[in-house]
């Protein structure tokens, strides 16, 4: 399997690419990267036959920040027949699996053109699933996943990814609701972080009721409701109104301050900020925080500008390493993704370990 499928935001496979390309160089995985603008999609292309597997093998999912979903996968099928498209698509998984397979997914891309696929793929998939079955090769217990992706009735790419290194989400898209008295849908932002960032056993510990945390830019709510949902207290800073039913909850002192000004009066676990700035200076603010000890996590935007986005955001992610490792930081946790729900942004989080 020598191509390397990723699912991105459409609009940044020119950074998603730009990435994997990065990334691919150093471990001795070599190859190009074919992109469509629009499309949602990246394929790179490896010199080796498996090249694709080993990338996956070597590389942590959770370390891109512009890929959503990816598995490895043979060249693109183009000539399915249009009457019995289950049979040969079988006999491939079959040839390419490396094992059992725990799960199968039917995909399309992330766009008007690819969701008009949508019900194709759902047609589809009861039939793949009765003969995966019949041919041994499902077990709920096992390793892989395998991928189905169509570009139409008679093309699709087809792959495996593992269970550990990849999304858990189809097409790394979660299934998250606005709740009905959010102030805002950029409540999902905060929501998907945490889904992505923390591991669902540590949310009990980590997001633990009557912990303490500050909303910088906090109004209407949207970030601070999330908080409040978990039963945590929260500094809400910001100069504009907070929405009235979260004031009501007693759980929330509005602090009308500038955000880039303020400081905590003692240190609190959380600190969580939407603030629309320059990601450099948006940085330097997280930075400041966890250098100072003013919070011990964080989770934050960065509003991408329209040129340069994958090296701004490592450029940001050198300033906060710089500024913890001047005050003596260097146990922590740092990394970014661009989620879902994010648009012209990616997410950040940072923890301090314990010493």
């Amino acid at each position: 399997m020598n191509h390397l499928i990723l699912y991105c935001r459409p609009g940044f496979e020119k950074e998603a690419a730009a990435e994997i390309t990065d990334l691919a160089g150093p471990v001795g995985v070599y190859g190009y990267a074919k992109t469509t603008e629009g499309s949602g999609l990246v394929s790179y292309v490896t010199h080796d036959d498996d090249g694709a597997w080993q990338l996956m093998r070597q590389l942590d999912f959770n370390q891109l920040i512009f890929t959503r979903q990816w598995f490895a996968a043979v060249p693109l099928l183009d000539n399915l027949p249009e009457q019995n498209r289950v049979a040969p698509l079988v006999e491939l998984a079959a040839e390419i699996a490396p094992g059992k397979l725990a799960e199968f997914s039917v995909e399309y891309v992330d766009t008007n053109e690819g969701k008009e696929l949508s019900a194709f793929c759902r047609k589809i998939t009861v039939p793949l699933r009765q003969a995966l079955k019949k041919r041994g090769l499902m077990k709920p217990a096992a390793k892989y996943r395998l991928h189905l992706l169509f570009l139409s009735g008679r093309e699709a790419w087809v792959g495996i990814s593992t269970m550990e290194n990849s999304s858990n989400w189809a097409m790394g898209i979660p299934r998250l609701k606005v709740p009905r008295d959010a102030p805002s849908r950029a409540t999902l932002k905060l929501e998907e972080a945490w889904h992505f960032f923390i591991p669902a056993e540590e949310w009990a510990d980590r997001l633990k009721a009557r912990t303490r945390a500050v909303d910088l830019g906090a109004a209407p709510g949207g970030w601070t409701y999330q908080l409040v949902a978990r039963g945590l207290t929260v500094y809400a800073v910001d100069n504009g109104p907070m929405a009235p039913e979260l004031m009501a909850t007693g759980m929330v002192e509005h602090v009308r301050a500038d955000a880039f000004l303020y400081e905590p009066r003692k240190p609190v676990q959380w600190l969580v900020s939407d603030i629309a700035d320059k990601p450099a200076r948006v940085a330097e603010l997280v930075g400041r925080w966890l250098a100072k000890g003013w919070c011990r996590e964080a989770v934050f935007n960065l509003k991408l500008p329209m040129k340069q986005r994958y090296q701004v955001v490592l450029d940001c992610k050198a300033r906060i390493e710089a500024r913890l490792e001047e005050a003596g930081v260097f146990r922590y946790e740092l990394n970014f993704r661009q989620l879902y729900h994010d648009r012209e942004e990616v997410t950040g989080h940072v923890r301090r370990l314990p010493d």
